[in-house]
């Protein structure tokens, strides 16, 4: 077996602290897993792991191994790497996780773009709204909303694309229904469609900050429902400016209490480390930066 392999799967075990989950990881038979390190520690001539049915744990020879192992694997990959950036054409799979409410028409026109100018790149879109660890679920690179950088985690490379401002919005037939409110207070009298545990808005207006307590009548934990719903007229929601240019949206949703501003936003492309970029990663920022961050942000009518 090769002698290179054997040290990968082993480091993979250790850091996946168990051989079912550094087979998954590694796209192997667990028993082949085991039949590398066993081939490893027969090798040198050590036991490099305590085995129990519970745990792994590393011994002190095998401490001492992955220690020394580590950064040799991690130079050996970032060469790789910069080996593979030196191509003329960008090619492979390209893992993105994006906000559940990006799967409309508008990412699909980028990623239609995308797929022209680079053929050989496959996109590997995910669309959620939880937060998604870059390194550890092995994403080349998401597509972020959040107030500032600081809230993104740390460690990453986060790069501001353009600013997503959001508005509190309603459908035509639920303002026809139910009247359009006209000052903050007026809020507390309308139904409202939840993200997650959302109790209350903070509004920026002529007078200052105001809190108002909202009443939900239905929650939805992703972003994409709350439009949906919205749009049905079951109630009020803040949404990005995003839905107001999508054509599922533009005739439906409106905004209202537009002299009231929302916590502004901004759209992040944030990727692990500016060193040794694949060439298919390298090609999606540049694009992204093109056709992304020159878009205009949305405003209220």
């Amino acid at each position: 077996m090769d002698r290179l392999t054997g040290i990968r799967v082993f480091r993979q075990v250790v850091e996946s602290g168990s051989f079912v989950a550094a087979a998954d990881r590694l796209e192997m038979s667990t028993a082949m897993v085991s039949k590398h390190v066993m081939r490893l520690e027969k090798r040198l001539g050590v036991r490099l792991l305590n085995r129990n049915t519970r745990a792994l744990s590393l011994t002190e020879p095998g401490r001492v191994y992955f220690e020394r192992c580590k950064p040799i694997l991690d130079d050996l990959e970032a060469t790789e790497l910069e080996l593979g950036s030196l191509g003329t054409v960008p090619r492979g799979t390209l893992r993105i996780t994006c906000p559940s409410w990006f799967a409309g028409q508008q990412m699909a026109d980028v990623l239609v773009q995308f797929r022209h100018r680079f053929p050989e790149i496959l996109v590997d879109a995910s669309f959620e709204d939880r937060l998604v660890d870059l390194v550890e679920e092995g994403y080349d690179l998401a597509m972020r909303v959040a107030p500032a950088a600081r809230s993104l985690p740390a460690g990453l490379i986060a790069r501001p694309l353009r600013p997503m401002p959001f508005f509190i919005m309603a459908s035509r037939a639920y303002l026809k229904a139910r009247g359009e409110p006209h000052s903050p207070e007026d809020l507390t009298r309308h139904d409202f469609v939840a993200v997650g545990g959302l109790e209350s808005l903070t509004l920026l207006g002529p007078d200052g900050r105001i809190e108002v307590p909202i009443r939900p009548v239905v929650r939805y934990r992703a972003m994409a429902g709350v439009a949906n719903a919205v749009a049905a007229g079951i109630g009020i929601a803040p949404l990005s400016g995003y839905f107001l240019d999508d054509p599922l949206f533009q005739d439906t949703l409106v905004p209202i209490l537009t002299r009231y501003s929302l916590q502004e936003a901004t759209l992040y492309l944030v990727y692990g480390s500016r060193k040794y970029l694949p060439l298919k990663t390298r090609a999606f920022i540049d694009f992204a930066i093109e056709h992304v961050a020159r878009l205009p942000a949305p405003s209220a009518p």
